[in-house]
């Protein structure tokens, strides 16, 4: 007996939006930061997280 596969082709999964490899240049605006952007947004996120803790432990 032969069984029936469900899963995707190499080419279906090599074909989808979301598994191509990135093109140099296109699109890649939205997904670069700084490293001052990247410490800006840790120091937020640990004084956010900092005063939530303070405001559970009261």
């Amino acid at each position: 007996m032969t069984q029936r596969q469900n899963r995707s082709s190499k080419a279906d999964v090599q074909t989808t939006e979301l598994n191509k490899m990135p093109v140099p240049g296109e699109g890649t605006a939205d997904t670069e930061f700084s490293a001052e952007e990247a410490a800006e947004a840790f120091e937020q996120n640990n004084r956010s997280s900092g005063a939530a803790e303070r405001q559970n432990r009261q």
